[in-house]
């Protein structure tokens, strides 16, 4: 009886050292799991990211947008007839082509010479405001990229003709958003006209 005990004894000993190790199975289920666990959150954390940093992109994008053609706009409503042609170039002319059809200059309310215009380099691609002797300023910051800067028509800009002057703008524009892929980078088409505010009587 006391042997058959003590086999017994042994035997529990056996099966409980047993159950409290892992085996090689077990350890590679266990770390597969936890690598697995942990992907789904990085990539989750990742996309995460990548949504914020595009929405922040276009939210930065409509803001500066809105902001351009809304300054643009109130600007060219406001021009005045250039009578002497000491802006424009040509006597009782409203508005003016420039730069190979990338700018349109005017003269303002103030009576300052004012154009905007499309400026590319290797680098950089703005839209720009000058006004009167002064130095260019950039309308759109390092964040945005400008495609393209269209104007027209130009039927309407002439003395001689019954039409009031108006003026139509297409604005093609990308974000440059850190964080965001090239291809992803929120763009925007947008186009308004607008006719001068002064009636444009002869003089």
């Amino acid at each position: 009886m006391g042997n058959n005990k003590k086999v017994e004894i042994g035997f529990k000993f056996q099966v409980s050292s047993f159950k409290n190790g892992l085996t090689l199975i077990e350890l590679l289920v266990a770390v597969t799991m936890f690598s697995s666990v942990m992907a789904a959150v990085v990539g989750i954390f990742t996309a995460t990211v990548r949504g914020q940093a595009r929405s922040l992109a276009s939210q930065q994008l409509l803001n500066q947008t809105s902001f351009c053609m809304e300054y643009t706009g109130r600007a060219l409503r406001m021009a005045k007839k250039d009578t002497a042609g000491t802006c424009t170039g040509t006597a009782n002319l409203n508005y003016v082509k420039t730069r190979d059809g990338n700018g349109i200059k005017f003269l303002n309310y103030q009576d300052e010479c004012q154009e905007f215009y499309w400026a590319t380099t290797t680098d950089t691609s703005k839209l720009k405001e000058k006004i009167g002797s002064s130095d260019a300023v950039e309308l759109t910051s390092d964040k945005l990229e400008v495609i393209s800067f269209n104007i027209g028509p130009d039927d309407s800009w002439e003395q001689g003709d019954t039409e009031q002057p108006r003026v139509t703008i297409f604005l093609d524009i990308k974000g440059k958003g850190e964080g965001v892929k090239p291809v992803e980078q929120p763009r925007i088409k947008i186009q308004t006209m607008v006719s001068q505010r002064n009636l444009d009587t002869t003089e």
